[in-house]
Formats: C-alpha cells, sequence, structure tokens
C-alpha cells in the first residue's frame, strides 16, 4: 500500500515513515502542504496522512487540494493541535479520521487499513459489482493488486 504522509515535523515524521516500512507500507514523506500536494499530482497514493497545523497551505487546504488531484484518495489528518472546529472543518472535506498526536502506532495502522478497505469499497460500488471500471483507468498499485488477484483466481478477461 502506498502512503503519502505530509507533516512539518521532521523527526516525527522520519520516525512514523520508517516504522510503517518495516510494517510493509511504501511512504513517500513531504514536509509541507506544498510538497505534498506536488507529489500528489506526479504520483498516485493508497491513503494520505496530513497533519493539520502547517507553515504555508494547512491540511484543511491541502485535503481539498488532495480530493481535486485524487478524488477517492482517504485522508487521515493526524495533529498535535486538535480541535473540535479543525475536526468538523477536515469533514468537509471528508477526512477519513482525526487523530491526535502523540498517535499509538497500531491505531495508525489500523486506521489506515481501515481508511484504503474503505477506498476499496467506494470504488468497487461506484463502477459496478467487480471494480474493474475504474481499476482500469487507475493504473496505480491498486490496479496492479487487482490485476494480479484477477488472474490468480482466474476471472481475467
Amino acid at each position: 500500500m502506498k502512503i503519502l504522509f505530509i507533516d512539518d515535523e521532521q523527526t516525527f515524521l522520519k520516525y512514523l515513515a520508517k516504522r510503517l516500512v518495516l510494517d510493509g507500507f511504501t511512504v513517500k514523506t513531504t514536509f509541507s502542504g506544498e510538497e505534498g500536494v506536488e507529489a500528489a499530482s506526479k504520483e498516485d497514493f493508497d491513503v494520505a496522512v496530513v497533519d493539520l497545523q502547517m507553515p504555508g497551505i494547512d491540511g484543511i487546504e491541502v485535503q481539498k487540494r488532495l480530493k481535486e488531484l485524487q478524488p477517492t484518495l482517504p485522508c487521515i489528518v493526524l495533529t498535535g493541535h486538535g480541535s473540535v472546529e479543525n475536526a468538523l472543518e477536515s469533514g468537509k472535506y471528508n477526512a477519513f479520521k482525526f487523530l491526535s498526536k502523540p498517535v499509538d502506532m497500531d491505531t495508525l495502522i489500523e486506521t489506515i487499513n481501515a481508511a484504503y478497505d474503505h477506498r476499496t469499497k467506494m470504488e468497487q460500488s461506484s463502477s459496478g459489482s467487480d471494480g474493474s471500471q475504474i481499476m482500469e483507468k487507475k493504473g496505480g498499485a491498486i490496479s496492479k493488486l487487482y490485476g494480479k488477484f484477477r488472474k490468480l483466481y482466474g476471472v481475467d478477461k
């Protein structure tokens, strides 16, 4: 699974990224909202984890721009400056979940997996019974994995 992780706290971000890589994830780290949006304009991701308060464009604006670039990309909002107002604002841009720092690693991994599962179900339901229409258009990691499963189970066209 390919994760876009956007946070201006570099030490914290590097630590979490290393832990996620050890758990089998592919992680792209960016240290600002602008860098994160630029990365998403160049490659597809399965899940985004976005800090809420950053210099430059904040996490809410980042979510908005990510949704424009990759409409089905679930965003998990991770912040040390959490508030009800921020959570509600993030919800306007369909934040999958709002987590506070410091975050428990198991909770983060469970949330990432749940966001990915939710995305997969949404893509399948929007394209019909098997999800092949969206998968064929996408060409990313999900598409490749889906193609392998189709061949493995003998349902390849």
